[in-house]
């Protein structure tokens, strides 16, 4: 029965990172149809800059304090994304869906190549995070604190996402946007400062993900593209652009994602690959999608 609630934990652990990567991907996607290839890359600058940073402040704060320095890394990454959107996004809205995907390809090598140069090929590590949290005991078996304050985060990060969108009025003009961007602008909303402050929160997903992350399993470059590719199996099954399917996704990949590392590790990516295979020809729109409805 642990070794079954042990597993259950590992499956919302993973569950919690993959839907603040996932997120970041349908919330970008949702309000300006891009799909951002250079996600991954920014989820892995954030597990950079979190190892940095705990790498430097390790011996002047007490641990727990470095908790503290999550919302950093975050917010490192969203200034990234605030750097990314007009400089390298915007001059490609009305163009073919085609070059904003070579462009975020682009900045996927881009931002891999900078971590290399920044920090070098030596994978970082912040350990000091991890283990400065007690094991809990859970019916007689000891878990990481740490990971769940990882699941508590994603829960938190979830349920703040869903009032943001829905229960703000910055929400409504993010969804008037993402309904149809000339009609918001025949409205007088800003679709430009729409756009960026979209860009820039799923990038702060993206980067929290790799930075709550990194404690556990250090930062190492290629960590992004693994990312990227269950984020967008999460986002097929859950449907590209809702926030309550990349929940879903989520969810569901962990889970089974965990039983398959348990039972058939050999197989592990297949039937995730497969499944979200199945949903594509069953439901190409994924559980939660609706069918594109306009097009800027």
């Amino acid at each position: 029965m642990s070794i079954l609630v042990i597993q259950l934990l590992n499956a919302l652990l993973y569950a919690a990172i993959l839907f603040l990567i996932a997120g970041g991907l349908s919330l970008i996607y949702g309000v300006m149809r891009i799909v951002n290839l250079a996600h991954g890359s920014l989820y892995a600058v954030g597990a950079y800059v979190m190892a940095w940073l705990v790498g430097g402040l390790a011996a002047r704060l007490p641990a727990p304090a470095l908790l503290a320095v999550l919302p950093l890394a975050a917010a490192a990454v969203a200034a990234v994304g605030a750097l990314i959107e007009p400089a390298f996004l915007r001059p490609l809205y009305r163009r073919a869906e085609e070059y904003q995907l070579l462009m975020t390809f682009g900045l996927l090598l881009l931002l891999e190549d900078l971590m290399r140069f920044v920090w070098g090929p030596t994978p970082l590590s912040a350990t000091a995070l991890w283990a400065s949290f007690r094991p809990v005991t859970v019916l007689g078996a000891p878990y990481p604190t740490y990971n769940l304050l990882v699941i508590l985060v994603g829960l938190v990060a979830a349920a703040l996402l869903w009032a943001f969108v829905y229960r703000t009025r910055f929400g409504v003009l993010l969804r008037a946007t993402s309904q149809d961007m000339r009609m918001a602008a025949a409205l007088g909303i800003d679709v430009r400062r729409i756009y960026l402050q979209a860009f820039v929160l799923g990038c702060f997903m993206a980067g929290l993900a790799g930075a709550v992350i990194v404690p556990i399993q250090g930062a190492v470059l290629g960590m992004g593209v693994e990312a990227l590719i269950l984020a967008f199996v999460a986002v097929v099954i859950g449907g590209l652009g809702s926030l309550e399917g990349a929940l879903v996704g989520a969810v569901i990949v962990g889970l089974v994602r965990t039983a398959a590392i348990q039972y058939v590790p050999e197989l592990e990516l297949a039937i995730l690959y497969l499944i979200a295979a199945v949903v594509l020809i069953t439901r190409p729109s994924g559980l939660f999608g609706t069918r594109e409805a306009r097009r800027a």
